[in-house]
């Protein structure tokens, strides 16, 4: 089990940025493929971005796509979610997840605690 740790997340008003990081330990980091996901009070947790091993392919929640970007620094073995012109609909609990194959997975038996984003309207 990969251990991964979330941060970044705050309060913003919308139209705000915020950057959330994924660290995570191991020699292997450059290896994986890094998800990100989110879960809004009241709903099903849900696929935000993805980023395979070495950068080559990067995947989207369609809402996301042309705010959000997701990118790597496997020197600092973290992953970065860049989120720009925010919504209130993208108030959620932000969390990432490591897998060794692409397309990455959906559903993972460990979640770590997450980071809260709140976009204020």
């Amino acid at each position: 089990q990969v251990q991964v740790v979330e941060s970044g997340g705050g309060l913003v008003q919308t139209g705000g940025s915020l950057r959330l990081s994924c660290a995570a330990s191991g020699r292997t980091f450059s290896l994986l493929d890094i998800g990100w996901f989110r879960q809004a009070p009241g709903k099903e947790r849900e696929f935000v971005a993805a980023i395979r091993s070495g950068g080559t392919q990067v995947s989207y929640l369609d809402s996301v796509k042309g705010r959000f970007t997701i990118s790597r620094d496997d020197a600092k073995n973290t992953v970065y979610l860049q989120m720009n012109t925010l919504q209130p609909e993208d108030t959620a609990v932000y969390y990432c997840n490591a897998d060794w194959n692409w397309p990455i997975r959906r559903q993972y038996d460990y979640w770590g605690q997450g980071t809260q984003v709140t976009v204020s309207s």
